[in-house]
């Protein structure tokens, strides 16, 4: 079992990962955090009572491109069916410019452009479910998550396992 620390400027998130379902993903993931590439970049999308986004490498000078950065390259989706957006949900994010059946989490039409950008829910979000791949889920430090702030620090993020 692969596990995520998040540490941040409010404290740490752990998240159970599931490279079981979403090993693609996983491996992304894993290799831009141990690569330190998510050091020192910022929370830059924090919606209350939804979810909050990192992941933009743009986010760590700021400006008005942020939001849009990423690690050069776009993998696909991983939706499986049986994965939720539940509290605490782990997330990519991407553009939206594929779509996925709900129900097989085959991909019906579009380009995936998943790259580094995640997010993590405060709450269950259903209409998110087969649109997004969920990769993890939090097993300590939901707090933290409904206390990070817009701009708060991503220090560091280590997967092990």
């Amino acid at each position: 079992m692969k596990i995520a620390t998040i540490v941040t400027s409010r404290g740490n998130i752990v998240i159970k990962l599931f490279d079981k379902e979403c090993p693609k993903t996983i491996e992304n993931f894993e290799k831009l955090a141990n690569k330190k590439f998510y050091d020192g970049q910022k929370w830059h999308r924090v919606i209350e009572d939804f979810m909050i986004q990192g992941g933009d490498p743009l986010s760590r000078a700021g400006g008005p491109r942020v939001g849009t950065g990423g690690p050069g390259y776009a993998t696909d989706c991983e939706i499986r069916p049986g994965l939720k957006h539940t509290k605490g949900a782990l997330s990519m994010a991407h553009a939206g410019s594929c779509e996925h059946d709900r129900a097989s989490g085959e991909k019906l039409s579009g380009h995936c452009s998943n790259g580094s950008q995640f997010f993590i829910t405060h709450v269950p979000t259903p209409h998110l479910d087969g649109v997004h791949t969920v990769f993890g889920q939090v097993t300590s430090g939901q707090d933290v998550v409904d206390a990070i702030r817009q701009n708060d620090e991503i220090t560091s993020i280590r997967v092990a396992g």
